[in-house]
């Protein structure tokens, strides 16, 4: 009995230890485990943060860029079109002067060549018919149609008919017919001039409207794109500013010296 007890009293305590000694392996396992378990994924560190927003900041910046590139340009390109349609509403103007001067002369023309053509109804004067007469006539003849034609009255191929006597040009006739015909050849000539004119005249006109239209609609664009990049100007680099401001100065001076 004695020996039994003494076993007991002595394998107790042992077996305490040991059983303390696994308690206190199981809590580290069970801590190691917690620490070492699975972990969350991990978050951007902040250099990718800053990389990111700097991305976003430089594409910004590179559509900031464009926009303002693009409003410059534009913007040069409407002073161009304005300038053209300055210069064609001038041609335009030039072109109508002529018409209407074209349109003048015909006018007094014909109202001569008319006087002329029923003055020749009536009978011609009495003259001798001597060569000395008939040279007289050719003589009238050749000097009237050449100052008709230094005048711009008369076309080379009419003179060139006059001086050989052909195409119903005939010297022998009294100057009183000679006359009627030089007039009514002076009016036709400056029929077909006035046509010309008047069609040279409505191709400056609409050359002008559709310059004026190209002006117009690259006008509105470009206060538009002003706008837009008024908006994000203060994102680009003033000396990128800078340098497109110089850019600009140099295409106004080319445009200037073009005659703008």
């Amino acid at each position: 009995m004695n020996t039994v007890m003494q076993l007991f009293f002595v394998g107790v305590p042992r077996a305490a230890v040991i059983w303390s000694i696994l308690l206190g392996l199981s809590i580290l396992a069970i801590a190691g485990l917690h620490l070492v378990g699975p972990r969350a994924p991990k978050r951007p560190g902040v250099r990718a943060k800053l990389r990111a927003a700097r991305a976003r900041q430089q594409e910004r910046v590179a559509s900031a860029a464009e926009l303002v590139r693009y409003a410059d340009e534009v913007g040069i390109a409407a002073q161009r079109a304005e300038a053209t349609a300055r210069r064609r509403h001038d041609a335009w103007l030039a072109a109508q002067e002529s018409a209407e001067k074209a349109w003048s002369a015909f006018e007094s023309a014909d109202l001569t060549a008319s006087r002329m053509s029923a003055a020749a109804l009536l009978p011609t004067p009495t003259t001798p018919q001597t060569p000395q007469e008939y040279a007289d006539r050719e003589r009238w003849l050749h000097r009237a149609v050449m100052a008709a034609c230094a005048h711009n009255l008369l076309s080379l191929m009419d003179l060139n008919d006059a001086l050989a006597h052909r195409n119903g040009w005939d010297p022998r006739r009294h100057p009183v017919e000679q006359e009627a015909i030089l007039r009514r050849a002076i009016r036709d000539t400056l029929r077909t001039a006035e046509r010309t004119t008047a069609r040279a005249e409505r191709t400056a006109w609409e050359s002008a409207e559709s310059a004026a239209a190209a002006a117009h609609s690259l006008r509105a664009e470009a206060r538009a794109a002003k706008e837009r990049a008024d908006a994000v100007r203060h994102l680009v680099r003033p000396e990128t500013v800078a340098g497109a401001a110089r850019r600009q100065h140099r295409l106004r001076a080319a445009v200037a010296r073009q005659g703008v």
